[in-house]
């Protein structure tokens, strides 16, 4: 019998953000919780489904933690993409924001979101 660790995939984490500050207070949190995960950052839902659909920097298995409120392509709208992808559409997707609106809440959780983690403003 072995005495080797057993072998685990990696997960890697997609960070979709446009606020620099909440991403450094992610990393921030990351490394003192001791979450040596890969993070990965994209600044919009464009820039985010690009990384998602190129596996080489990407992989699987990964979670996406989605911001709402971004230029371009924002979170609901990336997230009815992902949904709508047959090659994306199990992506374990947890939205993190500081919206207070309702109607967010109710239409990410539509899209079968795993959890919706409202952050405070400071």
């Amino acid at each position: 019998m072995s005495t080797e660790p057993a072998h685990y995939h990696e997960i890697s984490i997609l960070l979709v953000d446009d606020d620099e500050v909440d991403v450094m207070a992610v990393k921030r949190a990351f490394k003192k919780l001791k979450i040596l995960n890969p993070l990965i950052h994209a600044h919009n839902g464009e820039e985010g489904l690009a990384l998602l659909r190129d596996s080489a920097i990407v992989k699987r298995p990964y979670l996406i933690l989605l911001d709402l409120n971004m230029p371009r392509m924002g979170g609901l709208e990336m997230l009815r993409a992902i949904r709508n992808d047959p090659l994306l559409e199990d992506s374990i997707v947890f939205i993190l924001t500081t919206s207070k609106a309702d109607e967010d809440k109710t239409a990410a959780y539509h899209q079968h979101i795993a959890g919706y983690i409202r952050v405070y403003a400071q």
